[in-house]
């Protein structure tokens, strides 16, 4: 088939868990001719769940692409999980397509992650698409959900398509309103006024087009494609289409969307890329061009590690061409690399390819060295060009692990690092305080996939218990520190004195250091020493032995020898004034906040809440997504929250389900601060 860009579509689908995406993606590959009809998750047969665990479990765990070609248009198609707990599978979906396809269980509505995606897309600039899937669904009312659709999201979700026969087919109200679909039966609403709706909506951003609508009635599709483009890229159109993965209901309906409709590498909104100067100041805003002319820049999303075919590493072109023999730098290397072979994915089969155009979603194999976020360019003056950061939750959710059988400690470590680099929401640390090694994830689902992809893949079991909770410490007022440090011992001696002083920063802003020492009372040459003997006690604290953030450290004034200062004794006075300082400064700790989503039955909210309130739980609002069921929005300390998910379970028959993600810090109470500095012993920050 002939390559060209205006023949690329790219589309995510994002949506709860349950949604039928997997399913979705399956029929369009069945109905384009691509796979053999029949796949099923119920089976393990589709083409995008392909990991063991995920035909275990019947869901999505990790972002799966699925490219084909339909009517000479070559769809790169990605599917993505829909539990909160692998949200780090799923947002990266959105760096690499002009389209966003949220998906909407009829039978249930929108649920708690549909407005969640849908802002998300927006706010990356995407293209959106609303696809309610399961319409034949026994009690789907898609009149009822359409209304509260744009009552939710606005009155530009409009229908491209309505259900029909008794949600056993739909009929088209863009291409041929006036035809055969107009003069069926609809089972809401009406062709035409769907019609007029979309025609009404999209002239708006196109003054002469709304001239000659009023003028003579009506537009063509044709005339309607490039105000409609427009349309989509500035939101002021998101279409609604109605779909059966099931029955086949609105499947060719929704390729003909995706091939005459969604934009190609040209129309959506270009990604943003920064530039970040290598002599540092302020990174600049750049914008790839879909030419495949220009230098190459790609943008790797999803990194895989295979036991068989290694380290396979997925790319967006979204400039330049890219062959097997292109030379590409990875990042800020400064060595090119080969691509050797480039593959177009269907699940897990790769399909190789003889290039890459900006549009295409392609991968390479067993180049160890390229990295989750990593940008490929063929030029040495892109070293420092970055993709504009995706926003993803922070991981709070921790469990202590350590191998259950001596010896494989190493090989422990290898594989969680394997799965840290495929999984940007998943994140090992070592607590040298209480001697531990934490993982840390989205929830307890998301750890739970970890540790049984160690025990069936690996063959390596891990025994866990809750980690320590990462309290910090920081200061609530401002202070002076001073510390000499003076040692003769015969020979040459030690001398270093530091005055400093410390202020609390606001919260979240971490650490900062400040030389501000006039005519030379500190040499220059010790100043990195004063700092290291500050530093030295970020980790350990002051308090409780927990690190310390949020503060700013200003050295002023101290004095030295000419023969007696050496860097050790300036290290020491560094350290020992910034105690000192601290010590006047009301030190307080400091815990974890979440943000925790609920979602339980409507007749246990009171109990799920008495449960959140009796753990210093704030209930912040609450929704009724669908009738019997509520969604709980609450902030509560993390420590408080350990038994919570067994509680939950326990209140709600299991039929009660959570995510939570990190918010912020604030000061612990007085009494959860005493009882963890008693337990801290005093030595930790005893002087040297």
């Amino acid at each position: 088939m002939a390559h060209s860009i205006k023949r690329i579509r790219t589309l995510a689908l994002v949506g709860q868990a349950g949604c039928g995406k997997t399913s979705l993606a399956e029929a369009l590959l069945a109905k384009s001719g691509s796979v053999p009809p029949g796949g099923s998750v119920d089976k393990g047969t589709t083409v995008c769940d392909y990991h063991p665990l995920e035909k275990q479990l019947q869901h999505s765990l990790k972002l799966a692409v699925a490219s084909f070609d339909h009517q000479e248009t070559k769809i790169h198609l990605l599917d993505t999980p829909g539990y909160p707990d692998f949200l780090g599978n799923s947002l990266p979906a959105l760096a690499a397509v002009e389209t966003a396809a949220v998906v909407i269980n009829a039978q249930n509505g929108i649920e708690m992650m549909t407005p969640r995606f849908m802002q998300w897309a927006a706010k990356r600039g995407l293209d959106r698409l609303i696809v309610v899937n399961k319409i034949d669904a026994d009690g789907a009312d898609c009149e009822a959900l359409l209304g509260r659709i744009q009552e939710v999201f606005g009155k530009e979700c409009l229908p491209l398509n309505l259900p029909a026969g008794k949600r056993s087919k739909v009929s088209d109200c863009f291409f041929a309103p006036s035809g055969e679909a107009a003069s069926g039966e609809v089972d809401f609403s009406s062709v035409e006024e769907a019609h007029r709706k979309l025609v009404d909506q999209v002239v708006e951003v196109d003054e002469k087009l709304m001239e000659a609508y009023l003028e003579k009635g009506e537009v063509t599709p044709e005339e309607l494609h490039e105000p409609l483009e427009r349309a989509l890229r500035e939101g002021h159109l998101v279409p609604v289409v109605f779909t059966s993965a099931k029955t086949g209901a609105g499947i060719a309906e929704l390729l003909e969307v995706i091939v005459e409709l969604l934009p190609n590498p040209t129309e959506g909104n270009p990604p943003a890329y920064v530039s970040v100067p290598a002599a540092g100041g302020e990174p600049t805003e750049l914008q790839p061009v879909p030419d495949p002319g220009r230098h190459v820049l790609a943008h790797v999303f999803k990194i895989e590690i295979d036991p068989y075919i290694g380290r396979l590493a997925v790319f967006r072109v979204h400039q330049g061409r890219v062959t097997p023999g292109t030379q590409l730098y990875i990042g800020e290397g400064r060595k090119p690399v080969k691509a050797g072979h480039l593959y177009q994915l269907r699940g897990k089969h790769q399909i190789e390819v003889s290039e890459g155009l900006p549009g295409d979603i392609l991968a390479v194999t067993k180049i160890d060295d390229i990295q989750f976020d990593h940008i490929l360019h063929d030029s040495p003056s892109d070293a420092h060009v970055h993709a504009r950061a995706l926003e993803l939750p922070t991981s709070v959710f921790g469990l202590a692990v350590l191998p259950r059988k001596r010896g494989d400690e190493q090989k422990v470590s290898d594989v969680l690092h394997k799965i840290m680099a495929e999984d940007p929401c998943f994140r090992l640390e070592h607590n040298a305080q209480a001697n531990e090694t934490v993982m840390r994830g989205l929830g307890e689902m998301h750890l739970k996939t970890v540790l049984e992809k160690m025990s069936g893949q690996y063959k390596l079991e891990l025994d866990t218990r809750p980690p320590s909770i990462p309290f910090r410490e920081t200061i609530a007022a401002r202070a002076d520190g001073h510390s000499r440090h003076k040692k003769q011992t015969g020979g040459a001696g030690q001398f270093g004195e530091v005055f400093l002083k410390v202020e609390p920063l606001p919260r979240g802003k971490g650490f900062e250091f400040v030389d501000s020492v006039k005519g030379g009372a500190i040499p220059n040459q010790f100043i990195p020493a004063v700092e290291k003997g500050v530093r030295g006690v970020l980790d350990t604290g002051f308090l409780a032995g927990y690190p310390l953030q949020d503060v700013r450290v200003t050295v002023y004034d101290g004095k030295h020898h000419p023969v007696d200062s050496k860097e050790v004794a300036f290290v020491s006075a560094g350290r020992k004034a910034f105690l000192d300082a601290l010590g006047k400064a009301r030190p307080i700790l400091l815990e974890p906040i979440v943000n925790v989503e609920i979602t339980a039955p409507e007749t246990k909210m009171g109990d799920v809440a008495g449960e959140l309130s009796g753990h210093r739980g704030h209930i912040k609002g609450s929704d009724a997504p669908r009738p019997g069921t509520v969604q709980i929005s609450a902030q509560a300390p993390l420590s408080e929250l350990e038994h919570f998910p067994a509680r939950l379970k326990s209140l709600t028959a299991g039929h009660g389900s959570y995510s939570m993600e990190f918010s912020h810090y604030e000061p612990a109470p007085a009494q959860l601060t005493q009882k963890l500095v008693a337990a801290h012993k005093p030595e930790a920050h005893a002087e040297d």
